[in-house]
């Protein structure tokens, strides 16, 4: 790799606080400047959303539309041109493909963007397997990234799946010989905590590590899917008696109300926003991490859990088995039978340690280098 090149990243506007992209565009970043190679992250310039306390409702989402996507496109065309006047060898990357009308102000020969997924875009195109409902404003919002993200010469997307269905959505397009799949890679550090280290951050969290308990770490969003939990524990209620541990946001009144009829809330763990330590720790302890998603671009809580030692059950909707690597017992996410029969097979010493094994085996798959290297490939290869 010629060290005279250098890279502009394009990351999220930080108000909107999304966290996933954020710590993205800084793993990006900093892989390619452990390469010895210059890399920077511009993000969309804060100047009317910075008047609101939330820019992600109300008035303030409206005011940061006019941030990302009247102003910021200007200085874009501005602060590249300039760029690419003092140094040939620069190549943009938009790091999120929200972003993608951005394409549209930079180079098209050397620029790049990452799909992260299709889900809302299929949702609002009327795919009801997105299990993405968008608002009145999505349906033309999402069109419109659409349009430009299909445009894209170079394209990267995390997971086989997520690629082929924006193919099928870019039939008409000719450019898409440089759309290629580089997984993600984990975006903090994930490996097996002892007993010992964890009982102690356990307690913080009501949790006893005599007491076994399943992990799910995901938001309320209705893909993710978390009622259905209750429906699995319910049918587990006679055969094992362990807590249903959730790690993310505060549950919602359906979710406590469900909990409540089927005489389940005494069995529910709610753990709101757990920090990097703790998160690691329920991963470690768990007696499985159990992720019935219905729609996924990548998921990466699957090599998060495996990473850690836990035997990981999920759906068999792709593209979970693509990231299980085959590591996970996949099962239906609306068979709550099947589900519950997967976690009580874990009784089985040799099945819990081939899983737990091959796990390890699995995320050799996602390790930093490997993406990086197949980020610079795509960024400069003229073939």
């Amino acid at each position: 790799m010629n060290s005279s090149i250098r890279f502009i990243l394009i990351g999220n506007y930080v108000l909107d606080k999304q966290e996933s992209m954020q710590r993205f565009a800084y793993m990006l970043n900093s892989g390619i400047i452990s390469k010895d190679i210059d890399s920077k992250i511009w993000n969309p310039t804060v100047f009317l959303g910075g008047l609101f306390k939330s820019t992600n409702r109300g008035i303030g989402k409206w005011v940061a539309y006019v941030d990302k996507y009247i102003i910021f496109p200007f200085i874009l065309i501005f602060k590249s041109q300039y760029e690419m006047k003092n140094d040939p060898n620069l190549y943009f990357h938009i790091c999120d493909h929200s972003n993608a009308p951005y394409l549209k102000f930079l180079p098209k020969d050397r620029t790049s963007i990452t799909c992260h997924d299709v889900l809302a875009i299929r949702g609002a195109l009327g795919f009801q397997d997105a299990y993405a409902l968008p608002s009145k404003f999505g349906y033309i919002f999402q069109r419109w990234i659409l349009k430009h993200l299909k445009r894209a010469i170079r394209l990267a997307a995390v997971s086989e799946f997520s690629l082929n269905q924006l193919k099928a959505l870019s039939e008409n397009e000719t450019n898409k010989e440089k759309w290629v799949v580089i997984s993600n890679a984990f975006n903090a550090p994930f490996s097996e905590m002892n007993k010992e280290s964890y009982n102690v951050l356990l307690s913080d969290m009501n949790l006893r590590s005599e007491e076994p308990f399943i992990l799910h770490v995901g938001t309320a969003h209705p893909r993710k899917n978390r009622l259905f939990l209750l429906h699995v524990l319910h049918e587990m209620r006679n055969e094992w008696n362990g807590k249903l541990c959730l790690a993310s946001k505060p549950l919602d009144k359906e979710f406590t109300a469900l909990a409540k009829q089927l005489n389940l809330s005494h069995r529910i763990v709610s753990v709101v926003r757990p920090d990097h330590n703790h998160l690691v720790a329920l991963y470690s302890a768990c007696e499985a991490f159990v992720f019935p998603s219905l729609s996924e671009g990548f998921g990466w809580p699957v090599i998060e859990a495996q990473a850690c030692g836990a035997p990981v059950i999920a759906s068999n909707f792709d593209p979970m088995p693509e990231v299980s690597g085959g590591a996970a017992i996949h099962a239906h996410p609306k068979d709550a039978k099947a589900f519950a029969a997967a976690i009580l097979s874990l009784k089985d010493e040799g099945l819990r340690k081939k899983l737990i094994e091959s796990g390890f085996k699995n995320i050799e798959r996602f390790q930093v280098d490997s993406m990086i290297e197949s980020y610079l490939k795509l960024y400069t290869d003229t073939n």
